[in-house]
């Protein structure tokens, strides 16, 4: 037997559901959706036993739960994890459930580890989906209420309640995750002294890697193979959602899908019978937030988080990026890829793939349980290659919440320890912020930008500006005649000048 400390945490199970065919007026519940992915996490351990073991039910908080834009009026479960944990007939002692964030899925796991770890905690299943294709279909019935329930209880809320984004950026319609991405993109776009031709080509090229890949996954949603020139035509099926992006670039939300993990103790696994080939160690791991809001951060092309947090995960795990066989990079949009490469030091056509599901685009895009998804996947591939190493990243609000998991078969040496994640975070609040005022005046220039589109064309734009005479940065709306809309978007609008005033409590830029 090997020589593997009892207090170590192993995952011991994995399972996914992706449903695209069951009809919305079956009004399958997203809870349903979940249990019958961890039904499938727990079978998959191999344990007649797993299900009595189980002392924490874990669950990713639902986009309904998350954001207004995905609240949804067919109701909800006044305790989320218990409602699953009811229809597996589970005993659990310790119902979680997750602040936001498509972060959570690894953070949760790096806490669980370092619990299991210290004797707090022994066996734990990690849940989570969304079933907003169903909800969508049903309330085009006239549907409401039918998914309240109340199964007892009240859970534990783990994560960071702040929502991600201030009044001020809320106040020029900076909140959803479909306005900030595109602004990465175009901050990206200006670092690398690119034309919008050569860009749209490049994120095109990088994206369709990752269809690719989805392509072949039974459990993608979109398995289409896009090819570059496909993602960046824009056409009736490909409307432009947020420029660059035209919809087939930004993550696919609406989609049934659920997944579950099974983390647990060497000693726990040994006593239970899981097979040894099932378990799969967690090597290292970090977690850590950039400035918290994006209007604070020094530019919008970096994430000095990603950078210090993936470091500390392979440092944990012994190893370097050369090290790693496998890779799952946060995927959400293309923005976030590259920021994840440049950060990490992957280059973007790395021959090991940065995806082993097709990322969020056209794997799915669950809400804030993509990762766990990842993870259940990474399971499998390391599985197949005992012995190899495989890194999850996860991405939470809008380039904010990172954390990082090393995976392989082999066991680790000696007892499960890392570093307290307030050590680094501390670092991370120290660095610089960007010099920035809520009322600007005067000439100034472009830093980066989006318009944002309806189905009929152009409704708003955002900007983010330096003004000429102080380099403060401030953040603006253009008028909304589509005439100026599509003359931002038309023209190489980086580092553009304009004027800034305010009307209407809100700041307008002015181009010139």
């Amino acid at each position: 037997m090997e020589a593997i400390d009892g207090r170590m945490p192993v995952l011991v199970g994995c399972g996914d559901v992706t449903d695209l065919d069951t009809s919305a007026e079956a009004g399958r519940s997203p809870y349903d959706l979940i249990a019958q992915a961890a039904r499938l996490a727990l079978r998959d351990a191999g344990a007649a036993g797993i299900g009595e073991a189980i002392d924490t039910v874990a669950m990713i908080r639902s986009f309904a739960d998350t954001s207004p834009r995905f609240a949804t009026k067919l109701g909800t479960s006044t305790n989320p994890p218990r409602s699953v944990a009811q229809r597996l007939g589970l005993n659990a002692s310790r119902h979680i459930y997750s602040y936001s964030g498509g972060n959570m899925p690894q953070y949760l796991l790096n806490q669980f580890a370092e619990t299991i770890a210290r004797g707090e905690m022994d066996t734990v299943l990690l849940c989570g989906g969304e079933a907003l294709r169903t909800q969508h279909g049903l309330e085009r019935t006239g549907a409401a209420g039918v998914w309240n329930e109340d199964p007892g209880g009240t859970p534990e809320l783990i994560g960071e309640a702040r929502r991600g984004w201030n009044e001020h950026e809320e106040l020029h319609r900076m909140r959803a995750a479909i306005v900030m991405y595109p602004l990465f993109e175009n901050a990206i776009r200006g670092a690398r002294g690119r034309s919008i031709e050569a860009h749209q080509q490049a994120i095109g090229t990088l994206m369709a890697r990752f269809a690719a890949v989805a392509a072949a996954n039974p459990l993608a949603t979109r398995r289409q193979g896009y090819s570059a020139e496909q993602l960046v035509t824009v056409n009736d099926a490909n409307r432009w959602i947020g420029f660059p992006y035209p919809k087939l670039m930004n993550a696919h939300a609406f989609i049934d899908q659920a997944a579950a993990v099974v983390m647990t103790s060497v000693a726990t696994a040994r006593e239970l019978g899981i097979p040894r080939d099932k378990w799969v160690f967690l090597h290292g791991c970090a977690d850590a937030h950039d400035h918290w809001y994006v209007s604070e951060r020094i530019d919008l092309h970096s994430s000095p988080a990603i950078r210090a947090a993936s470091r500390q995960a392979l440092d944990m795990a012994g190893k370097t990026l050369a090290d790693i066989d496998v890779i799952d990079l946060y995927s959400c949009f293309a923005s976030a890829v590259q920021i994840g490469c440049r950060e990490i030091g992957l280059a973007e056509d790395d021959l090991r793939g940065l995806t082993v599901t097709g990322g969020l685009p056209f794997f799915g895009g669950p809400g804030n349980n993509y990762v766990t998804h990842s993870i259940s996947e990474m399971m499998r591939r390391m599985r197949a290659r005992p012995g190899a190493f495989g890194l999850v990243t996860a991405n939470g609000n809008y380039v904010t919440k990172h954390s990082f998991g090393v995976y392989s078969t082999a066991a680790p040496a000696g007892p499960w320890w890392r570093e307290r994640p307030a050590a680094l975070q501390s670092r991370m609040d120290a660095l610089p912020k960007a010099p920035f005022t809520e009322t600007p005046q005067g000439e100034a220039t472009i830093e980066t930008y989006t318009v944002m589109h309806g189905k009929a064309g152009p409704e708003f734009a955002v900007v983010f500006g330096r003004l000429n005479a102080t380099g403060q940065r401030f953040i603006a709306n253009l008028s909304e005649d589509p005439a100026a809309l599509w003359d931002l978007q038309n023209r190489d609008s980086l580092g553009r000048p304009g004027r800034v005033t305010q009307a209407e409590g809100r700041n307008l830029f002015t181009p010139h």
